[in-house]
Parts: C-alpha cells; sequence; structure tokens
C-alpha cells in the first residue's frame, strides 16, 4: 500500500512541477495546453519502458495495453478525488480547525479511497492473467516503480541545472 502512495506521490508531484515550470518559463502561458503536452510525453515514455521492461510481444501488446490504460484511467480519477480531498483541507489552520467529526469524515473517504486502489489493482491483475504470463504481471510491477525513480531522478537532473 505504501508502494502504491508513493508511487502517485512521485508521479503527480513529477508531472506537476514539469508541467507548471515548463509552462511558466515560456512566453504565451497555454499552461493547460503545456500540462497535457507533458502528460503525453511521460505517457509515452512509461508505454516504451513498459512494454522494452516486460518484452512484450505485438500480440500481448495489443491485449495488454487497453487493459492497463483504463486500470491507469480509473486509477487516476480516484487519485484525483484523494488529492481534491487533501486539498480542500491541506492547511495546518484547516486541519487545527477541523472537528472529530470531519477529521473521521475525511479518514473514512481516505481509507475508500485506499480500498479502491487496492481492489483495483487486483482487478487488473485478475484481467492481466489471461494476457500476459505470471512472471510478466509480476515484472510490470518493478517496472512502474522503476520508471517511476527514473522520473524522479529527471526531474532532480533538471533542478541541479
Amino acid at each position: 500500500m505504501k508502494t502504491i502512495q508513493n508511487a502517485f506521490r512521485i508521479t503527480v508531484l513529477t508531472l506537476l512541477f514539469m508541467g507548471t515550470v515548463n509552462a511558466w518559463a515560456q512566453p504565451g502561458g497555454r499552461l493547460r495546453e503545456r500540462i497535457q503536452e507533458k502528460k503525453e510525453q511521460v505517457k509515452s515514455q512509461k508505454v516504451a519502458f513498459i512494454t522494452q521492461e516486460l518484452r512484450l510481444t505485438p500480440d500481448e501488446a495489443a491485449k495488454f495495453w487497453p487493459i492497463y490504460n483504463a486500470f491507469e484511467d480509473k486509477q487516476a480519477e480516484i487519485r484525483r478525488q484523494k488529492l481534491k480531498a487533501f486539498m480542500d483541507r491541506k492547511d495546518d489552520d484547516q486541519l487545527d480547525k477541523m472537528t472529530e467529526k470531519e477529521a473521521q469524515t475525511v479518514l473514512a473517504q481516505m481509507e475508500n479511497n485506499e480500498e479502491e486502489l487496492f481492489k483495483l489493482r487486483k482487478k487488473l491483475i485478475a484481467d492481466l492473467r489471461g494476457v500476459l504470463p505470471a512472471l510478466k504481471i509480476i515484472k510490470l510491477r518493478r517496472a512502474e516503480e522503476d520508471f517511476n525513480r527514473k522520473l524522479v531522478e529527471q526531474l532532480k537532473e533538471r533542478r541541479r541545472n
């Protein structure tokens, strides 16, 4: 569960940072367009990375990517909900003023989101069992983590330069 949370945080922070910094640095201001372009670049890099790491055959890739893309879309939707709930209460003053009942509600939301993400991951694995050998499904998790680490390293490198 912590791995999922860490991967999510890293991915969201990286995407937001890369998109925002790049948009501010360029004249014209088309922030949403630039963020979308960055997301698409990251997505295409991820597709290439995972395809290579799993050594997907053309037949496997044709079956794998629709399942995985649906998983990622649903995962992003759940995470957006989670992020929105957090962002609505992010500063310490708001947290300190929260009643116990409100805190219980937020905590229940957090638990529900984590449970949804867990069920979604289980569904992905079940859906992939008919498409990929078990070893490639296991390697998928490692490839996702490796890709996220690679993104973080790229971000660090850009900061240094």
